[in-house]
């Protein structure tokens, strides 16, 4: 598989960050076009990013030479990816609007390739309601974002805005291009989810103990890979966040590799918003409070002490965000005792909008099996569904999630 991308530099002091992300990506191995805006030349110069980049800075959508290859068309479709680092307000606005009146905006018009934006702007203008519709319109659009941060700013003050850090974009960019997660948006099928986009953690978490040893349990990701195929087949964008498991990487659906708890919740938070999260992956309450360094080694001392902290509540944090929470978030209560008292604290105690509860005693063969029997907890009730398939669930489920979505709006 070719590495390319195609770098858009804009207009904002962030921009100096794009040089560390040309040298980052030149060192993994990934070629690197960049393209300035006229607004990102006041901040970069073209000698100093084609130097970087080892190929010439393009930046006039009317080069005699360039022009005459139709060279906007081309520059959008010999790369793997477009990244617009950084995207100010003002990209943004072209981009969701269909502008093309410089050859940034050209390129994001003519592209048939994936894109991925890092923001970066003053906390006023992310915050302002014209570029949180901009924003959505983009995602709708299937526009991979990353960030923006909160933090300090150029400008003095503090809040969401500040670019990503040039680590974070690289790493972002060599898993969309590595995992396999760069899709073509407008192949999915019309559904009733056509245009939302659908978050599903699946699987175990892996606890580290030391470099051989881990914490885990026996979840097979059966049941979230179900959901998410059902969610592809209604029409859905789907990001699945996945612990370690055996099962195949379903077609049309953006897999993000995890392993620990920790891990996982942090890139759930930066596929952040979403229209629906469903967090089915089972993850581990506890981790070892500091894993070892080197494998332990038996001796005379007895067995080592394990000392265990508590894992963060991924469904919780995500049901009970603030800003970006999903218009509906569910959870699934996996329970050995007590299935629907139990499901209704946790529905109550998490601040979720529905949860699946199945029962996974001794004898029932849900962890690893095929079968499920779940009862679908809310506000309003209990619906118990009957026994089937983890596959015929998962349609239910989303069907049951896709009518509870309010209308008319997505992120």
């Amino acid at each position: 598989m070719s590495r390319r991308i195609l770098l858009i530099i804009g207009g904002g002091i962030a921009a100096y960050k794009s040089l560390e992300l040309i040298r980052l990506l030149k060192k993994r191995g990934v070629a690197v076009t960049p393209l300035l805006t006229k607004a990102g030349e006041e901040f970069v110069t073209p000698m100093s990013v084609s130097a970087l980049a080892g190929e010439k800075a393009h930046d006039d959508l009317f080069s005699l030479t360039d022009e005459t290859q139709m060279g906007h068309i081309e520059l959008s479709r010999a790369a793997d990816m477009i990244v617009v680092a950084p995207a100010t307000a003002d990209l943004m606005a072209k981009a969701a609007c269909g502008m093309a009146n410089d050859l940034a905006s050209t390129v994001l018009l003519a592209t048939d390739k994936p894109v991925l934006m890092a923001p970066a702007m003053n906390v006023r203008m992310w915050n302002h309601p014209a570029t949180r519709r901009n924003h959505a319109r983009l995602l709708e659009d299937g526009v991979r974002f990353i960030g923006p941060e909160e933090g300090e700013m150029a400008c003095g003050e503090y809040g969401p805005g500040r670019m990503a850090e040039p680590e974070t974009i690289a790493a972002e960019i060599l898993d969309l291009l590595e995992a396999g997660r760069i899709m073509d948006v407008s192949a999915l099928p019309e559904g009733p989810l056509s245009g939302r986009k659908v978050v599903i953690t699946a699987g175990p978490t892996h606890e580290p103990i030391d470099p051989v040893r881990y914490i885990a349990n026996r979840s097979s990701g059966k049941q979230g890979y179900a959901l998410a195929e059902a969610a592809r087949d209604m029409g859905a964008r789907v990001i699945l966040v996945s612990g370690p498991v055996n099962q195949p990487i379903p077609e049309g659906v953006e897999v993000i590799p995890v392993e620990s708890a920790r891990e996982m919740l942090e890139k759930v938070k930066a596929e952040m918003p979403a229209d629906i999260a469903i967090f089915a992956a089972a993850v581990a309450d506890w981790r070892v409070k500091t894993a070892a360094s080197e494998k332990i080694k038996k001796g005379g001392k007895g067995a080592p002490v394990l000392e265990l902290a508590q894992n963060p509540d991924i469904l919780a944090k995500i049901a009970k965000m603030k800003k970006d929470r999903p218009a509906i978030v569910a959870g699934f209560a996996a329970e050995t005792e007590n299935l629907i008292a139990n499901a209704k604290k946790k529905l109550a105690a998490k601040g979720a909008d529905l949860i699946a509860a199945n029962d996974v005693s001794p004898g029932t063969g849900v962890f690893g099996g095929d079968d499920t029997t779940l009862h679908l907890v809310t506000r309003d009730g209990v619906e118990d569904l009957p026994p089937m398939s983890k596959r015929e669930a998962a349609r239910a489920l989303m069907e049951r999630l896709a009518a509870m979505l309010p209308a008319g709006e997505w992120v």
